[in-house]
């Protein structure tokens, strides 16, 4: 199958309901085979971007370019894109191989070349074999796996997938994010992938948005948005973070509470520190220069133990690896903190 890389581009994108302004000013840029998530919670904007992107719903004011062509006045039809909605949106009186011709047809293509696009396309998902089958007959993974094939095989530009594993149970959702990511690896195809999973995004994309009131927080690599988040929301969005205020002093940031933690480069007018759980270590006696603190809350995660422990720059959640036979420290224990801090981010 044809699918030439295509690169998109965002420019000063509004867009409002009404009086309420759901994207405000948006800018970035996708490159040509790219991996894409929009990351965020409910209402952030990331499935109206991608609307937005598809042609459905309002007129944006911006640019929306789809390789050299601004495609925001364009009604769906004309812009070359493939959309996979959380629903599937399965036609149930077709069979698969139906469901998969209709774009083609739509698109009033030759029958001579539908068959073969079709067939292709289910060759690719894994679907050939149950081609004649019906929607209902198939399950959640199967029935996305038809979804996907029905995109491709109109050979869009740019895929466009809003949420498209969140109807399946947990561990279906860890294989179809793999074999996703394989098609899309296959194809080469630009891609973007909506989600309000940290973990989805961070296992496909190459890049990823964070996204929060219609405003980009800021995009980068999984990793780079982690090591590095631009302000307290990304840090809190991406993992689980703890966050204490207080104050840059030199070499060292200053704890409200009092508390001095060395950093590796500091940073001018820097108000908090981001602490991850699994930098800090927990000491049944605290070392000299060691946050105290009492364990409030145990849970065991299987693989980890969680301590919510109480200190003077309030409640801290440290994580620690979890071996059989250690003894886990019980609620209401007194312990010293240990905090690995120099990767720790400063913020403003």
């Amino acid at each position: 199958m044809k699918h030439i890389k295509t690169g998109i581009r965002i420019e000063n994108l509004h867009l409002s309901f009404g009086q309420t302004e759901v994207l405000a000013g948006i800018d970035m840029e996708i490159q040509p085979g790219e991996f894409f998530a929009f990351l965020g919670p409910s209402g952030s904007g990331k499935s109206t971007l991608l609307r937005a992107i598809a042609g459905f719903g309002p007129t944006p004011r911006g640019r929306i370019l789809i390789g050299d062509r601004d495609v925001a006045d364009l009604p769906p039809w004309k812009r070359n894109v493939g959309m996979v909605f959380q629903s599937y949106a399965l036609w149930p009186h077709m069979s698969v191989r139906q469901n998969v011709a209709f774009g083609p047809e739509e698109r009033r293509l030759p029958r001579r070349e539908i068959g073969p696009k079709v067939e292709a396309a289910l060759e690719l998902v894994g679907l050939l074999h149950l081609a004649d089958r019906m929607p209902s007959q198939l399950s959640g993974g199967q029935q996305q796996r038809v979804a996907l094939a029905r995109t491709i095989a109109v050979e869009p530009q740019v895929l466009l997938l809003d949420e498209p594993l969140s109807n399946l149970d947990a561990a279906l959702r860890v294989q179809m994010r793999r074999e996703l990511l394989a098609l899309q690896r296959k194809l080469g195809l630009t891609t973007i992938f909506v989600t309000h999973d940290q973990e989805e995004a961070n296992t496909t994309s190459d890049r990823m948005a964070v996204l929060d009131g219609g405003v980009i927080q800021q995009i980068g690599t999984p990793q780079e948005l982690y090591d590095t988040p631009a302000n307290a929301f990304v840090a809190g969005f991406l993992g689980t973070a703890n966050i204490l205020e207080g104050q840059c002093d030199g070499i060292r940031f200053v704890t409200r509470g009092g508390h001095v933690i060395p950093v590796a480069k500091p940073v001018a007018n820097a108000r908090r520190i981001v602490l991850r759980p699994q930098n800090i270590t927990l000491q049944g006696n605290a070392t000299e220069g060691a946050l105290r603190g009492s364990v409030r809350h145990r849970e065991f995660l299987g693989s980890q133990i969680r301590y919510l422990v109480e200190t003077a720059d309030g409640q801290i959640i440290v994580d620690t690896l979890h071996s059989s036979g250690t003894q886990p420290f019980d609620e209401g224990a007194v312990v010293g903190l240990s905090i690995d801090s120099l990767s720790a981010p400063l913020l403003s």
